[in-house]
């Protein structure tokens, strides 16, 4: 996906943008490409961006690590306003007020819709990534713990197994 020029939306039919998603995002490890649209409308202070997209990506399940596929979806808008920000005299160090806290663009620079839509599927990905709703986690038999014992623990079951043989012969 190619950078858009701000002042060209402008000059579009009703001063939008319609982009037909149907690629990859570079950065984002997807099983199919991400489809959708993404409409960049110039509201002259500001942008807005309207997208609708899915993907397929696999991910990793926190309790069993198994890899499942999970259909990532994105249907949201955002405010970007344009402004133009002189970086030649900022200080080093300076405090920012909590509504300034928003996206900015230069009017006369671009707008990337790829790192844009990245950021979008980012922020879309669960934050806790279970395989489904009754996943039981890693296997817990006995020999599969004695297996993958952290050698940290090395002592520590030494020791227990010494309590075990001492109460059994008791």
């Amino acid at each position: 996906m190619k950078s858009i020029y701000i002042p060209q939306i402008l000059k579009a039919p009703d001063r939008k943008i319609e982009i037909i998603i149907n690629d990859g995002i570079a950065g984002l490890n997807t099983l199919t490409p991400v489809r959708g649209k993404l409409v960049v409308r110039h509201g002259g202070n500001f942008l807005e961006l309207i997208v609708q997209a899915e993907t397929i990506v696999t991910l990793t399940c926190d309790r069993c690590l198994q890899n499942y596929n999970h259909r990532l979806e994105v249907n949201t808008s955002e405010l970007i306003w344009l402004e133009a920000i002189q970086i030649d005299n900022l200080p080093l160090e300076r405090e920012v007020a909590l509504e300034d806290l928003s996206e900015t663009l230069s009017p006369t620079g671009y707008f990337d819709p790829e790192a844009w839509l990245y950021e979008q599927f980012s922020l879309a990905l669960p934050l806790r990534q279970l395989c489904g709703e009754n996943c039981q986690g890693a296997p817990t038999t006995e020999t599969h713990k004695e297996n993958y014992l952290d050698s940290r623990w090395a002592s520590l079951a030494s020791l227990k197994k010494i309590l075990n043989t001492s109460e059994d012969s008791s």
